[in-house]
C-alpha cells in the first residue's frame, strides 16, 4: 500500500468534497433546507462549526481512502475510482437519507435529494481517488542466475 498516495488521495478528496459541498448543498440546493430551520444551522451559524465538519470530513476521507486501496483492482484508475464512488455514495445515499428520514421532520423530496446529492458527492471523491492513487511498486524478487 502506497502510505504517501494514500494520503493524498485523502487530503485531495477533502478539498473536492468541500468545493463539491459549497457548489451543490451550500449554493444549488440551499433552498431545500429553507423550510426546515428547528433542524439546520443558519448560514451565519455554520461557518463557527465548518473546522470541526472539515476534521470529520478529512478523518474520513483517510478511512474511504484506505477502503478503496485495499479493494482497488487496479484497473484504469478513473473508472476505479468513480465504481468506488458510486458504490460508496449508493451505501451512503440509501443509508442516511433512510435514517434522516425516519428520524428528522424532513420531507421525502430532502431526503431524495440527500441520496443523489451523496451519490454525486462520492462519484467526485471516488474520482480523485482514482486519479491520484497509485499502489506502491512491488518488489519481485529473482533467482539467481549462475
Amino acid at each position: 500500500m502506497n502510505l504517501g498516495r494514500l494520503a493524498l488521495a485523502a487530503i485531495a478528496a477533502t478539498i473536492a468534497d468541500g468545493v463539491y459541498g459549497f457548489l451543490v448543498w451550500g449554493q444549488l440546493l440551499s433552498g431545500a433546507f429553507a423550510p426546515y430551520p428547528a433542524i439546520f444551522r443558519s448560514s451565519a451559524d455554520q461557518t463557527a462549526y465548518f473546522p470541526l465538519m472539515f476534521a470529520g470530513v478529512l478523518a474520513g476521507m483517510f478511512v474511504a481512502s484506505w477502503i478503496y486501496a485495499k479493494g482497488c483492482e487496479h484497473g484504469s484508475g478513473a473508472l476505479e475510482g468513480l465504481r468506488f464512488g458510486a458504490l460508496m455514495g449508493l451505501l451512503i445515499g440509501a443509508y442516511m437519507a433512510g435514517v434522516n428520514y425516519g428520524l428528522l421532520r424532513i420531507g421525502r423530496r430532502l431526503a431524495l435529494t440527500y441520496a443523489v446529492g451523496w451519490l454525486g458527492e462520492w462519484l467526485v471523491v471516488g474520482l480523485v481517488f482514482g486519479l491520484l492513487y497509485r499502489p506502491a511498486e512491488r518488489v519481485v524478487g529473482r533467482a539467481a542466475g549462475v
